[in-house]
């Protein structure tokens, strides 16, 4: 299935081309760009629960780098977009990057297909807690790192052993605000998700390894 052929005008309603749906959580850590990258790729007006920063925030929200941000995710965000010609569609979940919501992002994680988590070169540390929950979960995840202009660059080997990737987990960079970029990112999370894999090998098994019946 070629994913390379979305479709681009904006849509309203599910086509009767769609076979297929997959639910999609956008995942990592605070301030790092997931309304953002959500909102750029939706092909529905997105829906954001966000919330003002009050001073209640202080000490639990780091500002750092983004001094002018005046609201947070404190429930999720929602887009749906098409790919495959109209084939596939995607449910997007955006999941609170704070851990006092941890709870919430547990239940909105339950019954996805995979996640795409965003990463940020100027605090990678951000984003493992996020990789954390999702690798005790069970669920597969691509990393995209969010291309900040301030943010340092670094290898992808450099990257990936900062934050301790698989080798066969995707590494891959994009710009949030881009819809283009956005898109390359959902597109090699989808296909890595349904890559057909290889099963895992049997433990060597001999009659003598099976216990007697009570």
């Amino acid at each position: 299935m070629d994913y390379a052929n979305w479709s681009d005008p904006l849509v309203i309603f599910v086509p009767a081309t769609v076979t297929s749906s997959a639910k999609i959580v956008v995942a990592g850590g605070f301030r790092v760009g997931k309304t953002t990258l959500i909102g750029s790729v939706s092909e529905v007006a997105p829906l954001r629960m966000e919330g003002p920063i009050t001073i209640d925030s202080v000490g639990m929200d780091d500002l750092r780098g983004t001094p002018e941000k005046s609201t947070t995710t404190v429930g999720m965000d929602f887009g749906r977009l098409h790919l495959a010609g109209g084939q596939l569609v995607l449910h997007l979940f955006g999941l609170p990057g704070q851990l006092r919501f941890r709870p919430l992002w547990e239940d909105l994680a339950e019954g996805t297909l995979g996640c795409l988590v965003l990463a940020d070169t100027r605090d990678l540390d951000a984003c493992h807690g996020a990789l954390d929950r999702l690798e005790a979960q069970k669920i597969p995840y691509a990393v995209a790192i969010n291309t900040f202009p301030d943010a340092p660059a670094y290898g992808a080997s450099e990257l990936r052993q900062a934050l301790a990737l698989d080798a066969q987990t995707p590494l891959t960079t994009c710009d949030a605000r881009d819809r283009t970029s956005s898109l390359h990112a959902l597109i090699i999370l989808t296909e890595y998700l349904t890559a057909p894999r290889a099963a895992a090998p049997l433990e060597p098994w001999s009659p003598g390894a099976l216990e007697p019946w009570p």
